[in-house]
């Protein structure tokens, strides 16, 4: 460990509070992959000792990532690096596949599962008649227990009679039944928590978080998902290859 934090000394001749310097350093460091999700951050006291810096600077450096949501505190354990979710843009995969390869437990809490007449956006992004029947589904998609995204998903009814049939996967189920999307095109924008949302993903009223529009097609080219996902921008990270 004394490699990484070697690093992260401070300027004392900066004019940047030397609590802001070790802040940005430590926050490259998590960014470059020093630590890994759920790892240990060094101590108030190691970061004190190997940098020579009081520990109340490196209390107000590690505060400050806490409040963006890169540290998580834990009673009586430590300060841990939080999870976070780096996803292809390039590829279409479902939420518990991503989570899976990067290590961690996905998991879901329903909030809701119905059928009825679709709406107005709904006949438009999935091609259908009007007072056509589709399966709505709402949940909270959770990595190890933390809450990363709120997913609202509609299904024609044809393709999904019954919502509470899926259980913790969504494209699971579809697979099984070979409806699984083969492309799908995806909008993304910024904005801000609602209050509703604050209080489902345990985040201040009015925070960052990014909105993503799907829609899954099948080969045929039927529509057959349209999801909105409100995810955790301090948990997220969209990474897209350009080729010229």
């Amino acid at each position: 460990m004394l490699i990484p934090l070697s690093g992260l000394k401070p300027d004392a001749q900066s004019v940047t509070p030397l609590y802001l310097q070790l802040a940005n350093k430590l926050s490259d460091a998590i960014d470059r992959g020093v630590w890994q999700p759920d790892e240990a951050l060094p101590s108030e006291r190691m970061l004190s000792d190997a940098l020579g810096i009081s520990r109340v600077t490196a209390r107000k450096a590690i505060d400050i990532l806490c409040e963006r949501r890169m540290l998580i505190r834990k009673r009586g354990s430590g300060t841990y690096i939080a999870p976070k979710l780096e996803q292809s843009l390039s590829r279409l995969t479902n939420f518990s596949e991503e989570l899976r390869q990067r290590g961690f437990t996905p998991g879901s809490q329903w909030l809701s599962r119905e059928t009825g007449v679709a709406a107005a956006d709904e006949i438009l992004a999935l091609g259908l008649s009007p007072n056509a029947v589709v399966s709505r589904l709402k949940r909270l998609r959770t990595a190890d227990n933390v809450v990363m995204a709120i997913e609202s998903s509609a299904i024609p009814a044809q393709y999904l009679p019954d919502p509470k049939a899926v259980g913790d996967t969504l494209y699971g189920y579809l697979d099984a039944r070979h409806l699984l999307p083969a492309r799908a095109l995806q909008h993304i924008r910024a904005v801000n928590a609602t209050a509703e949302q604050a209080r489902l993903a345990n985040i201040k009223l009015g925070a960052a978080m990014l909105y993503i529009t799907r829609v899954g097609y099948l080969e045929s080219g039927a529509a057959i998902e349209l999801t909105h996902s409100y995810c955790r921008s301090d948990y997220y990270d969209f990474v897209a290859e350009l080729r010229r």
